[in-house]
């Protein structure tokens, strides 16, 4: 019998953050953040027993897509795909962020993991990371708001890691990002590297740019630019014309490989995303692994999948959690297979959306006979 991905998982995640003490050891107030981590993770994975006995499935992972809005409109962005107009009007304030952050941590979860948009246009969420320094905050950026205000920030709270994205070098940074962002981007690596931020690098993985994301050359270099995590992350295409982005079977193939060389090599995290969710069972959204909040509150399977039956506005964590759409999604297998490439929930869409409209019509069902 197939052991439960939860219990590979939480191993997995424990030796994430072990191996993250390793890369940290020679920076003291950065490892000490990591312990804390560390000791939290074992309580963590035992409230969320107590939960699944109660009948509440908390994934450790809490993605927070924080803000709709971004400084820039890079080509192919999955996030810009899926606003609708007016949708900043109506983003969860401060207060709210803060609360569904307090919740998140009483039920188990182990980290964060911060999206947008541009989650630096959000800096009060910064001071709600700082409130909480067992858990970790992995903050995806541009890295154009990075100036020295927010790497003190960066410096008092630990718990806050943030990861610059890159496409490449300067030719596939700039040739989607803009001209001139790879530039500036060196100078904020170099400016974090400097006051021993523990900082990483999200690279994504499209067709196009598998072989200048994946040079040894190219890593290499941002290893001395002080860059000590890699996430790597194939390209979903959520925006029509994009489907040719998507890595070849052969470049798929070949990824297993590289980041195993990787890890080997040289003193940083390597993580490779859909490949290490491969490893502990498969698709891990809908609270399998995770769940992922949007900037207007509403819980979603995960942020390829724009779907919910819930909103934090009005629900707790807890509420929401209970979700009958989430659960519909686990029982089936099909939402969490290998596709060879691309969001499984995203590329069945229509089964989601008819997994929704199914559980809203249950839901007023029972609503009426109360």
């Amino acid at each position: 019998m197939k052991r439960p991905a939860r219990v590979p998982l939480n191993r997995a995640l424990l030796v994430f953050f072990l191996n993250a003490l390793r890369v940290a050891f020679t920076n003291p107030v950065q490892a000490f953040s990591f312990i804390r981590t560390i000791l939290w993770l074992g309580k963590a994975a035992r409230a969320r027993s107590v939960w699944k006995k109660r009948g509440v499935v908390v994934p450790p992972i809490l993605i927070m897509s924080v803000t709709n809005k971004c400084n820039l409109k890079c080509k192919g962005c999955y996030a810009m795909s899926f606003q609708r107009e007016g949708c900043g009007d109506d983003e969860l304030d401060d207060e709210t962020l803060g609360r569904i952050v307090r919740e998140a941590r009483e039920l188990g979860v182990s980290f964060f993991v911060i999206a947008g948009g541009e989650p630096l246009m959000r800096p009060g969420f910064l001071r709600v990371a700082g409130e909480h320094p067992q858990a970790v905050f992995i903050v995806f950026t541009n890295g154009l708001l990075v100036d020295g205000g927010m790497i003190d920030t960066f410096r008092r709270a630990r718990n806050i890691v943030p990861l610059i994205s890159l496409e490449g070098a300067r030719d596939e940074t700039d040739g989607r990002r803009g001209e001139g962002t790879y530039e500036q981007l060196l100078t904020v690596m170099e400016l974090m590297k400097k006051r021993g931020i523990f900082f990483g690098n999200s690279l994504t993985l499209t067709r196009g740019t598998f072989s200048a994301v994946t040079d040894e050359r190219f890593i290499r270099g941002l290893v001395t630019a002080g860059s000590r995590f890699f996430l790597f992350i194939e390209y979903t295409p959520t925006v029509e014309g994009t489907e040719g982005w998507v890595p070849t079977p052969e470049q798929r193939a070949n990824m297993a490989a590289v980041i195993k060389a990787y890890r080997r090599r040289y003193p940083a995290l390597f993580v490779a995303v859909p490949w290490d969710e491969e490893e502990v069972g498969g698709c891990l959204s809908a609270g399998r692994g995770f769940v992922h909040v949007s900037a207007n509150g509403e819980l979603e399977p995960c942020p390829f999948a724009p779907f919910s039956d819930g909103n934090l506005k009005d629900l707790s964590l807890k509420e929401a959690l209970g979700s009958e759409f989430l659960r519909e999604i686990r029982r089936m297998p099909e939402l969490a297979r290998e596709t060879g490439g691309g969001c499984v929930l995203w590329k069945e869409r229509e089964l989601v959306k008819t997994l929704l409209e199914r559980t809203a019509r249950a839901n007023r069902h029972t609503a009426g006979n109360s």
